[in-house]
Order: structure tokens, then C-alpha cells, then sequence
């Protein structure tokens, strides 16, 4: 007999008798419902039957009342089925039992669900009975590989053995997409950053920094937010104050010349872009405009997490510093400001992609 049993949440509850249930004040699931009452928690023991099945106990502290639409089942005809331990369960049709989380033992078995506990209800199908088991305190079974169907999954629903041949697969891949000689011209390839005065759509940009492919600083300036005087928040991490940017230009000064930068690039990159895009593509009025400036951008950060998938599948986190400390790179100036992560960007989209310019 077992003395411990380990629930879904991981935690063990012990064996008793009925008569150490009643005298905890435990209640059965069979008495929960004759009283009207259903458990808020998880159970706290147990009792085996001899056909191994096992019938929970409740804590009577952690109970609630049962919605009135479940006090009774009007398909019932108040016929009970005795179990083999004299426990009497409901007779219910398939869509109430649905209503209340129980299911067959087969459907657990295709949620892949294994049933621990006693029957909690039953319906009859030719004349023979079909019993329901509560799928909260079913044990949920290790997931299969979806590739060979014969391990557990490790990652990417594979198992180890299948998922290192199809790293070495994805791997070589890769690696042949990241040495391809993509011919572009240096002085067309714009790496950028943006510093926000929040982490929304409806926040403003205070700093820019564009840094060509041949290395030349093309543009790095404050910028003067026309709508918010404040960003406590974010200038904990990039610096910036209020006073700093108060007499630089604003967005909008800044646009021609940002626009002559971007309508002559080939390639516009930055790490992450969706946020850096969602701000910057407003320089344009048009969707035709702000598409083709979509198309031209490319996102650092999706790269280096197909490096990190295929060659350092531990690590777990892709910022921009992740990045730098993976590749052994050295930052220029303090990370989190637009010009230093700017110079980052380029440095580990050219780690990535070695053959990148023409």
C-alpha cells in the first residue's frame, strides 16, 4: 500500500483511514456533493482501494459552495452507482460531466492524462456503465517526441536523441546562411538605436544614434519629446534627462535628414526592431512608405537567437548584452545608450555574418 502520493503540484499527501479523515475533519468527494460543496484546493490525503485506485480527501477549510446548476442533475433520475469500497457516485451524461472537468478514462488517456483517482460519476452505453474521472487530480503523463514517439521530450518537442541530430542538421544550416557573401556596400547599411521616454507606442524618442557599415557616425543626437517633460522609469537605465535634451531638436526638425539617410540605405539594422520601428516609421505618412521602410530592416536579435538555438541551445536570454558576453565582444561606451548600443549592433550582426559587405 502506498503511504505517499504526489500530486499535480508536486507536493506529497499521506495515506490515511476513513476514520482518521473524519476525525481531521476531512471530507470525501462523494460527501462534498451531498452537501453541495466542492473543494477550492488541492487534496491533503488519501485512502487506496483495493483495486488500486485511491479516493481524496479535502480540507474543510478549503471548500466553497458549488454553483446551484450543478446541485443537481436533471438527467440523474437520482440513480447512483455503488463502487466497489460502497461509494456511491451520480449518474450524469457526457455534456455535464464536460461541464465539470470529468471525462473518460480513454479521452484522459488522449490528453494525455493518467487517472489516479476513484470514478466520480458514471453514465450508461448499452445497458453497460462508462465512468468519469475528474480531470483536476488526473497525473498528466511526460509528453512523447513527436519525431520517433518512443522518449520524452527534451526540446522542441523532440527527445535528446532526435533533438542533437536535428541540431547538427540546423546547425550546418545556419552556419551556411550566416557565411553567405551578401555583396552589400557599407556606406548603404545604417545600424541605429533608439532611447524612449517609455517602453510604449505612445511613448516619444530623446535619442537617436545611425552608424554606417564603414563605421562612420552619420547621425547621434538628443531629441526633444514634444508631449512628455518627464521619464523617471526609463532614465534609470539609459541616463537621459530632461535637462539634457531641452534644447536639442525635436522629431519632427529631424526628419528630412532622416529620411535622405533611410531612402538611400540598402539595409537598416538594428537589435530588435519592433519596437525601435514602431517609433521610427512614423517619420513617414504613408503605409507605402512606412512598408518600404519595413522591408529594408533587418533584426539583429532574431539572428543571434538562431545562433544561440543552434550552437549554445543552454542559453536562455538574447538582449543585447547577452550578446556581447556570448561573442566575446568588447562594448564601446556605457550599454543602454543609443550610441554605445548602436556600435554594439554592428559588432554582432558582423560577428554573425562576417561576410556581410562586398
Amino acid at each position: 500500500m502506498k503511504k505517499t502520493l504526489k500530486i499535480r503540484s508536486g507536493a506529497l499527501i499521506p495515506c490515511i483511514d476513513p476514520s482518521t479523515a473524519e476525525k481531521k475533519n476531512y471530507l470525501s468527494r462523494y460527501e462534498l456533493n451531498r452537501l453541495h460543496l466542492m473543494p477550492s484546493g488541492e487534496p491533503v490525503a488519501f485512502s487506496e482501494n483495493d483495486d488500486g485506485s485511491v479516493k481524496y480527501y479535502f480540507d474543510s477549510e478549503h471548500i466553497v459552495e458549488a454553483p446551484p446548476e450543478l446541485w443537481y442533475d436533471s438527467d440523474s433520475k437520482k440513480e447512483k452507482y455503488i463502487l466497489g469500497n460502497g461509494t456511491p457516485i451520480p449518474r450524469m451524461n457526457i455534456k455535464r460531466a464536460a461541464s465539470r472537468g470529468y471525462y473518460t478514462k480513454e479521452r484522459l488517456a488522449q490528453m494525455n492524462y493518467e487517472t489516479v483517482e476513484e470514478p466520480v460519476a458514471y453514465t450508461m452505453r448499452d445497458n453497460a456503465p462508462v465512468f468519469f474521472y475528474d480531470k483536476k487530480t488526473a497525473t498528466r503523463l511526460p509528453l512523447m517526441c513527436v519525431k520517433c514517439g518512443k522518449d520524452v521530450r527534451f526540446r522542441r518537442k523532440l527527445c535528446r536523441s532526435c533533438f542533437e541530430d536535428d541540431l547538427v542538421i540546423r546547425r550546418a544550416q545556419g552556419d551556411e546562411h550566416r557565411a553567405t557573401h551578401f555583396g552589400m556596400d557599407p556606406e548603404k547599411v545604417l545600424f541605429f538605436d533608439l532611447e524612449l521616454t517609455g517602453f510604449y507606442d505612445r511613448d516619444e524618442i530623446i535619442s537617436i544614434s545611425i552608424l554606417n557599415g564603414a563605421g562612420e557616425l552619420v547621425m547621434n543626437t538628443f531629441v526633444k519629446p514634444v508631449h512628455t517633460n518627464k521619464w523617471k522609469k526609463t532614465e534609470k537605465i539609459h541616463g537621459i534627462t530632461p535637462e539634457m535634451v531641452k534644447d536639442s531638436p525635436t522629431l519632427e526638425e529631424l526628419i528630412p535628414e532622416l529620411k535622405q539617410m533611410f531612402d538611400n540605405a540598402d539595409a537598416i539594422i538594428a537589435y530588435g526592431v519592433s519596437t525601435d520601428f514602431s517609433h521610427i516609421k512614423h517619420i513617414y505618412k504613408t503605409e507605402e512608405e512606412q512598408n518600404a521602410l519595413h522591408d529594408k530592416i533587418c533584426c539583429c536579435a532574431n539572428e543571434f537567437v538562431r545562433y544561440i538555438h543552434e550552437h549554445v541551445p543552454d542559453q536562455v536570454h538574447a538582449s543585447l548584452t547577452d550578446a556581447m558576453e556570448c561573442l566575446q565582444i568588447e562594448w564601446d561606451g556605457i550599454p543602454h545608450s543609443s550610441i554605445a548600443d548602436t556600435y554594439a549592433c554592428k559588432k554582432v550582426w558582423e560577428r554573425l555574418f562576417p561576410n556581410y559587405y562586398r
